[in-house]
Parts: C-alpha cells; sequence; structure tokens
C-alpha cells in the first residue's frame, strides 16, 4: 500500500516535468522557426588572380550594404547573408562556381562577376536555375546587348557608356588626335577596343593603332617599338587590375610617358585597388566613370565617410556600384514584396533608385542601366571630377533581341 501510495504520487511530478521540458523544447522550436530565412546572396567576384584589386573593392561594397540594410530591418524582414567565393579572375572557375553556389549553397541571387566572359557564362547558369544574377563591373556591352538575358541585370556602365562619355570630352580637349588603343585579347578587351575605336572616330580622331595583348601579360616591352613608330598624343587602355600596373609603369620606365602623351582609358583600368602599385604611373589619366569619392553630393559624402571608417581607405566606383546594387534588390523586393524569381525580376524591370551618384533607372528592355557619368582625372593618390556628362548625353540603343 505504501509503495503503491508512493508511484501513484510520483506520476503526476514526472508528467509535470515532462511537460515542461517538452514545451520549454516547443517554444524554442517556435522561436527559432519563426525567424525568416536569410536572403542568400551568393558574392562571386575575383579576390585573386589578375582582378583581385576590383574584388575587393566590391566585396566592400557588398559587404557595406549588406550590414546598412541588415541593420535597418533587412529585405521583408529578412536579413542578407553573403556567401563569397572566389572565381580566379577566370571565367570557367566562375561558371563551377556558380553552379556550387545554386546548386549546393541554394543562394537566391547571384552577383560580383567582373570578367565579361565570367558575367556571361553566368547569366546561362542562372537562368537554368531559375535565378536572378547581376553585375555592377563587368563592361562588355554584349552582356545587356547581343547576348542578354532576362536573369541577367547591370548597374554600372558598360565599355559603349563609357566610351562615348570620355571620347566625346577628349575629341575636345586632348592636345591631339592620334589615339594607340590597347586591349586586351579577351570579352571585355575586345568589346571596349571596338567601342573606344568608334567613339574615337565619331569625335574626328584617327587610331593609329591597336595593340592586343593577352589578359595578365607580364612584358608589355613587346608592344613599344610600335607605340614610339605611331606617334600617338593619347593613348587609349582597356587593361584591368594588375595587367595597368605593369603596362604604364613599363611605359615610364622606358620613357614613353611623356607631357605631351594623354593618358586615358576604361574606368577598370585604374582604381583606388591599383592605384597605389601604380607609383605615379597614372598621374593625369583620364576615364569616364559612374562614380568618383568627391562628387559632391550628400548622399555620395555619406557613402565615403561610411566606407572609409570602415576600411580605411577611399571607395572607387566597383565599390560604390556593388554597395547600389544591393539598395537596388532592397527597393524592388519592396515592391514585389517576395524575393521570388519572376516577381523580382518584374519589380526590377523600369525601376529607378538612390546610388551614391544620383538616381539610376534600370531599364526594361535591355536591363542595363541608365546613369549620369562623370569624366575624373589621377591626381596623386586621389581622383578628381573634372566634367559631368548626363545620362541622356550617352543614351545607348536598345540591342537586346531576346525579351
Amino acid at each position: 500500500m505504501n509503495f503503491l501510495q508512493t508511484s501513484i504520487n510520483t506520476r503526476p511530478t514526472i508528467s509535470i516535468q515532462a511537460t515542461a521540458t517538452l514545451m520549454l523544447a516547443l517554444t524554442c522550436c517556435t522561436s527559432a522557426s519563426a525567424q525568416p530565412a536569410p536572403i542568400k546572396i551568393g558574392v562571386l567576384t575575383s579576390f585573386s588572380g589578375t582582378l583581385a584589386p576590383v574584388g575587393q573593392q566590391v566585396k566592400w561594397g557588398f559587404e557595406l550594404a549588406a550590414k546598412e540594410i541588415n541593420a535597418a530591418g533587412g529585405i521583408l524582414g529578412r536579413q542578407i547573408q553573403l556567401i563569397e567565393e572566389d572565381d580566379e579572375s577566370n571565367p570557367t572557375v566562375a561558371a563551377r562556381k556558380a553552379e556550387k553556389l545554386l546548386q549546393q549553397d541554394k543562394v537566391d541571387f547571384v552577383t560580383g562577376m567582373i570578367h565579361s566572359g565570367g558575367s556571361l557564362a553566368v547569366a546561362q547558369i542562372a537562368e537554368r536555375n531559375g535565378k536572378l544574377a547581376a553585375t555592377t563591373v563587368s563592361y562588355s556591352s554584349n552582356i545587356t546587348g547581343a547576348q542578354c538575358n532576362p536573369n541577367m541585370f547591370r548597374v554600372s556602365a558598360h565599355s559603349g557608356i563609357q566610351a562615348a562619355a570620355l571620347t566625346t570630352w577628349l575629341s575636345k580637349n586632348a592636345s591631339g588626335q592620334r589615339y594607340v588603343i590597347v586591349a586586351p585579347d579577351y570579352e571585355m578587351g575586345r568589346d571596349a577596343g571596338g567601342q573606344f575605336a568608334e567613339g574615337v572616330k565619331r569625335g574626328g580622331g584617327t587610331v593609329v593603332a591597336t595593340v592586343r595583348p593577352p589578359l595578365g601579360a607580364k612584358d608589355f616591352s613587346t608592344y613599344f617599338g610600335e607605340l614610339r613608330s605611331s606617334r600617338p598624343d593619347v593613348l587609349l587602355t582597356m587593361t584591368p587590375g594588375n595587367d595597368t600596373v605593369r603596362l604604364l609603369t613599363q611605359m615610364r620606365d622606358a620613357g614613353l610617358i611623356t607631357p605631351r602623351l594623354t593618358l586615358a582609358g576604361a574606368a577598370g583600368a585604374v582604381g583606388r585597388g591599383n592605384l597605389d602599385a601604380l607609383q605615379g604611373a597614372a598621374e593625369n589619366f583620364l576615364t569616364a566613370a559612374s562614380f568618383s569619392p568627391d562628387l559632391d553630393l550628400p548622399q555620395s559624402r555619406k557613402f565615403v565617410a561610411a566606407f572609409t571608417a570602415t576600411y580605411k581607405v577611399q571607395p572607387d566606383l566597383f565599390a560604390a556600384d556593388s554597395y547600389s546594387l544591393f539598395f537596388l534588390l532592397k527597393a524592388a523586393g519592396e515592391k514585389a514584396a517576395s524575393f521570388e524569381t519572376d516577381r523580382m525580376r518584374a519589380a526590377m524591370r523600369g525601376m529607378t533608385w538612390d546610388t551614391p551618384s544620383g538616381r539610376r533607372t534600370m531599364r526594361a528592355e535591355d536591363h542595363q542601366a541608365s546613369l549620369d557619368m562623370v569624366v575624373i582625372r589621377v591626381k596623386g593618390q586621389d581622383f578628381t571630377v573634372v566634367d559631368r556628362v548626363p545620362a541622356a548625353a550617352v543614351a545607348f540603343p536598345d540591342e537586346c533581341t531576346r525579351f
């Protein structure tokens, strides 16, 4: 009887403890499940290879934007989670890493590509996986032109926009109109070289020579004889990152950079990522870009201050354009009330949004951003705006026929 009484009296105690444990477990699970899943963004950029200096700025631009957006509540209450991969400045690696991000990591969006060949490959992979992608750097006009893709967007200026802005300015301000073009032999170099050559001709200039070194060339001296004999007034280079360091420092050491030679080129040639390494060889280099850290705009000053405080260096256009993309995604997500592919695509098309360099519009017809440009000059370790070019003055025809 005492044993039975003890057993009966014990059962409720055990039951209450078990119930409490179960309720605690359910509370924990409910609390965890109440947290919305993050928006996974695959950052597929160049942390090594020729384009690594650009990739560093791209990475920082994304990270700063994600930090600010997450602190303000994220997108639709969801935090941005970055999953970073190195494409090694190689489009074949970019394609493989894009598959990994989409298939294994289950990212919602892919961006960061610098190499134009990589962007073209990733566009196809993203479409095949039913996801969207964007480039904030790649220059080939084909990305939003002849090889456009409904799942690919570009927030930055392609080579044709850059060429139109810069060659128009040079036709009025350069000391002469004999041009040599250095166009690396890969997708961006070939496309940009052609776009700049067309711009020179439109402005009344003459392309007296075009040299096509391979991407990643170590020795440019083999082209110096042709450069000397061409007697150029302007050198236009499409070389990226570390290639420009080698080109201009070797030209300087060979005595080819003289006061009468105007140095100019694509915005990726000289940037914050390689300016120190150039050691003065890029002095007075001119380019047309979508951003400069000395832009006199409130939103630009705010962005530059936050970036500089965080990374201890000033941002360049690659950081600014990468930062800008996430605010397009935020605006589009809020408009669509979803981050689902079809709804996001529809929301992004035709959208106008704020960036550090002013308002931009994503053209619905080709997914190319319409944006203002500035002509900038290298002065010491800084970039100085010398002119502004409104978007309407560099409007590019729609060459996308797929959608």
